[in-house]
């Protein structure tokens, strides 16, 4: 049951038309004697009891007569069929996305202005903010224009995001050099008669398009080609590393599992603990909150803590803090004792945290960094132990020079496809002061992968050069463009960021990962819609937007939504919705099936 609002108005507003002729015949206008949509608005500000008085022609024979003018600033206050005033509907919407808060907070937060629900305030989020900025997004024309005659032309990306659990795809197009999404939502196909469906709006623009950046999906490629066969395609790059990197990222992956399991059977206890095993010290590190007795009670140690050793790659290993002056000679060794236990325990710590390293290919390939990372551990270890001999130090030493010699005959094959893989980086990868032709590139490039060779080459490499080449050869048509084209991005890094951003602001408005999907797969096309910089901007854009046009997007979200009619694990709403078929299907007239 709904309850009623109570509400008492401030001020009481009637607005008339700002139009004094008639828009047929030139003639007056008169004033009716009634008023429309009046009714109670909750603002930011205020209650407002607000109504418009319509206008229409005097003269009864002209078209005019039957007309109902309106006010436009009127209209403004609030949208048809809300009670809620644009500036809080604008409101809710930047705080979703700008603050990335949830539908909780925003109530919160307006609770002490105005009188407003949970359920109100996803209501007019999805219902009404979202639809709007679909039409605020449309009459973009003279942006698009003026980046046209700036640049010569547009620069279009194209992107999906990858589909979950059967689902379609979300796909988006957007013009680089404004920002504006011109055309997004799902794909059941990949296929080439979707694409083109996806795409035929690209024709019907006035203006140029100086080239489309892209994945080389295989039904988009033929499909752009038939739509705009003249013009320049330029392939991502970061995608074409990627797939250049596959064979030695799955070895590297290999490598690193096995280096990491030589290393736990060797240290496994060792590593477990924060620090050397001592029978008399539990595995008990800082404490906070209620402390015991024992916690408060001041240390008793001759010695102060010293400042804790981090033993970082490339670094040199700090001097150790002298030992407190004027302790006696039997305090000497046992503070000697404690500022050796911590260095090791440094070590193991690091030796632990190289063994969490995650790959990201093509450069960062983490079996290569964890053998480098312990090669230098054992190095260290060595060094330490020439001057200072220590039980648990030599444990480690050992067990990881151990996992070492277990995997080292891989490490020369992947250390020469990784030195492959940064040249090709470099090659691709031009500072701004580095003016190329695509053809000079194209020209080094080629280069660099007619030196991926050696006299002596193990099977391995032999096949990873091979895929070298194959992966070259089909990008090669789209890899050159950007270095002639300066406004042509390498590559499509904006178009995924924006994907991602969407999908962080969505993770952290609703809190779980199968709400997220489940947004970007109901309301994804209308999520990556750019907003208006700043909330005036925003009311203002808004309240040009006409009903109609409101009305129509608010009539093809429905219509989506619609799929979605059973996509809940409410067993409430499902039996509802089945009975609701039901009724539909036992009014439909009767029909034999023999």
């Amino acid at each position: 049951m709904k309850i009623p609002k109570a509400l008492y108005a401030s001020a009481r507003m009637i607005y008339h038309p700002e139009l004094s002729s008639c828009p047929h015949c030139g003639g007056p206008l008169a004033l009716a004697n009634y008023l429309l949509w009046d009714k109670t608005v909750q603002t930011l500000e205020a209650v407002l009891s607000v109504a418009s008085r319509p206008g229409a022609c005097a003269d009864p024979t002209c078209p005019g007569a039957s007309m109902q003018l309106r006010s436009a600033a009127g209209q403004q206050v609030a949208l048809p069929h809300t009670s809620y005033g644009l500036d809080v509907l604008v409101r809710i919407g930047f705080w979703r996305q700008e603050r990335r808060a949830t539908y909780r907070e925003i109530q919160a937060d307006l609770a002490p202005k105005v009188q407003i629900s949970l359920s109100e305030v996803r209501h007019l989020y999805q219902h009404l903010f979202l639809p709007l900025l679909a039409c605020h997004e449309r009459p973009h024309t003279q942006r698009l224009a003026q980046a046209a005659h700036t640049h010569g032309g547009l620069v279009l990306a194209l992107d999906g995001l990858a589909p979950e659990g059967g689902e379609p795809q979300l796909w988006c197009i957007r013009e680089l050099l404004t920002g504006v999404v011109l055309r997004s939502g799902w794909l059941a196909r990949q296929d080439q008669v979707t694409f083109l469906a996806f795409l035929q709006p690209l024709r019907e623009l006035a203006w140029p398009i100086r080239a489309v950046v892209s994945d080389k999906q295989r039904g988009l490629l033929p499909a752009i080609a038939t739509l705009l066969p003249s013009t320049p395609h330029q392939f991502c790059q970061g995608h074409y590393l990627r797939n250049l990197a596959e064979p030695l990222a799955a070895l590297d992956s290999a490598l690193n599992v096995t280096l990491r399991a030589a290393v736990r059977t060797e240290l496994g206890p060792l590593l477990r603990a924060d620090r050397p095993l001592d029978p008399a010290q539990p595995s008990l590190l800082t404490m906070t909150g209620l402390l015991a007795a024992t916690d408060c009670a001041p240390s008793t140690d001759p010695v102060p803590t010293p400042t804790a050793l981090v033993c970082l790659p490339h670094a040199q290993p700090a001097e150790p803090p002298p030992l407190a002056a004027g302790l006696g000679a039997d305090a000497q060794p046992a503070a000697a004792a404690r500022l050796a236990d911590l260095v090791v325990t440094q070590l193991f710590r690091r030796t632990r945290y190289l063994l969490t390293l995650k790959g990201r290919p093509p450069l960062r390939l983490a079996g290569l960094e964890t053998y480098a990372g312990l090669e230098q551990v054992v190095q260290l270890s060595s060094s330490l132990l020439a001057h200072r001999e220590h039980p648990q130090l030599v444990l480690l030493a050992d067990g990881v020079s151990r996992a070492l010699t277990q995997v080292a005959a891989m490490i020369p094959e992947l250390q020469c496809g990784a030195g492959w893989l940064t040249a090709i980086t470099d090659t691709l990868k031009r500072a701004p002061e580095q003016a190329c032709s695509s053809t000079q590139v194209a020209l080094e490039l080629q280069a660099v992968l007619a030196q991926c060779s050696a006299p002596e080459q193990s099977p391995t490499l032999l096949a990873f050069r091979q895929h070298l080449l194959k992966v070259s050869h089909s990008y090669w048509s789209g890899l050159f463009h950007c270095y002639d084209h300066p406004d042509i991005p390498r590559t499509n890094n904006d178009m995924e960021s924006h994907f991602r951003d969407t999908q962080r602001r969505l993770l952290r408005t609703s809190g779980q990962k199968g709400r997220t999907r489940r947004s970007l797969h109901r309301l994804g096309a209308w999520e990556l819609l750019p907003r208006p910089p700043n909330e005036t901007a925003c009311r203002e854009a808004f309240g040009q937007i006409g009903a109609q046009e409101l009305a129509s997007e608010q009539q093809r979200m429905r219509h989506h939504q619609e799929c979605f009619r059973l996509h809940t694990r409410s067993q409430r709403q499902t039996t509802a919705q089945l009975e609701r078929l039901q009724q539909q299907w036992l009014s439909l007239p009767g029909a034999s099936t023999g």
